[in-house]
């Protein structure tokens, strides 16, 4: 049975919470999912005793948070990931892959001198996390700045988000989402939604308060339902008419006020392709920067094979088929997205999308049934 939470109401009340609050909550909502079937093992943690590593950098985190003074001094041996316009910086590596390019404080505060910005535009930086060093970890917006010059002195090249998703690795992807989705944040609050005055932040940037009412304003994310839903042979994908050629996806959609997520997921469904499900389950989350932070909350359905039939929304949808496994193994070793000018063939989302997750794991079950039959 899908657990019934109150996301939406969740995040609506949590920009008005301190951080305390905010993560006694979220660890109260997750403890509700326990119950919930997970589809495949989760990763391995190490053992409690060997954690003392990550709590220690959690507790560092929060003290940069909330202390001014402590978050400044970290600046000055902080490194710093940099933006134009909220596209990341990479770096090409000598294997030719690619990475977010890292710049120490004394490096970035030159640069930008050299390149006649004040030097002091550094405290505009945003904190993201730390190193397991626990050196705190930065990110900055220089769209102010000529972008082929910034990308000479750092030797790197500014990338849309989007297409960094194919190149960057796992661990980095998300590390790149969470700055660009704080510094739009910042530049999308500037003036509180009560009193239209002026909104100041803090020196982390994990906060913003109104200069005239004290109302304290904290990033948010919107929650959305993205699912996959299967017949039991097959699975279905969908794509929009502003989707690249030959990209499908699991099936999305926001969580409107009041909802569950079980409601939202049935009536996305209903809505974008007519179908009804007899099953759920939880598979995982992640923070999606995309169109404007939003949190996504991975599931798995199930419909009837006697009731499969598809009757698309194409107001919603330009298109929504069902797959077979054969299809779907094809689509998962198509690396990059196809070129101009090349037939359209069937790709998916990023490894690092929870959408590729779910498909993903819907082809590892379809094989494990394949060997009990």
């Amino acid at each position: 049975m899908f657990v019934v939470v109150f996301f939406f109401f969740f995040c609506q009340v949590a920009d008005q919470l301190t951080p305390a609050q905010t993560s006694l909550n979220w660890f109260r909502m997750a403890a509700m999912f326990r119950p919930l079937k997970i589809l495949l093992p989760a990763t391995k943690h190490p053992p409690v005793r060997c954690c003392s590593g990550f709590i220690s950098r959690m507790r560092y985190l929060n003290r940069l948070k909330e202390d001014d003074e402590a978050c400044a001094a970290a600046l000055q041996d902080g490194v710093f990931f940099l933006f134009h316009r909220l596209s990341p910086l990479l770096q090409r590596t000598e294997r030719g892959t690619f990475r977010p390019a890292e710049v120490h404080c004394t490096d970035l505060q030159s640069i930008l001198e050299r390149l006649g910005s004040d030097g002091s535009s550094v405290k505009e930086s945003v904190l993201i996390g730390c190193s397991e060093q626990n050196q705190a970890q930065f990110c900055l917006d220089v769209g102010e700045l000529d972008q082929a010059a910034v990308e000479e002195e750092c030797q790197g090249k500014f990338v849309d988000l989007r297409k960094s998703f194919f190149l960057l690795r796992r661990a980095e992807a998300p590390l790149v989402a969470k700055g660009q989705a704080l510094l739009r944040w910042h530049q999308t609050s500037g003036f509180c939604s009560a009193t239209g005055q002026p909104t100041q932040r803090n020196q982390s940037g994990s906060q913003r308060v109104c200069s005239s009412s004290g109302i304290v304003y904290y990033p948010k994310m919107a929650p959305v339902v993205i699912v996959l839903v299967s017949d039991g042979k097959r699975c279905l994908l969908g794509r929009q008419s502003s989707f690249p050629p030959g990209l499908y996806s699991a099936l999305a959609g926001f969580c409107d006020m009041g909802e569950t997520l079980e409601e939202t997921l049935n009536r996305e469904l209903a809505e974008e392709v007519g179908l009804e499900v007899h099953s759920v389950s939880y598979s995982s989350s992640q923070h999606w920067p995309f169109p404007h932070s939003s949190f996504m909350v991975g599931c798995h359905a199930s419909v009837s094979p006697a009731h499969t039939q598809l009757k698309v929304d194409h107001s919603e949808l330009e298109d929504a088929r069902w797959f077979s496994l054969e299809e779907i193994t094809a689509a998962l070793k198509v690396k990059t997205p196809p070129r101009r000018g090349d037939a359209p063939s069937l790709w998916i989302p990023p490894k690092h999308a929870l959408a590729n997750r779910l498909i993903v794991e819907w082809v590892e079950q379809q094989r494990q049934s394949e060997k009990v039959e």
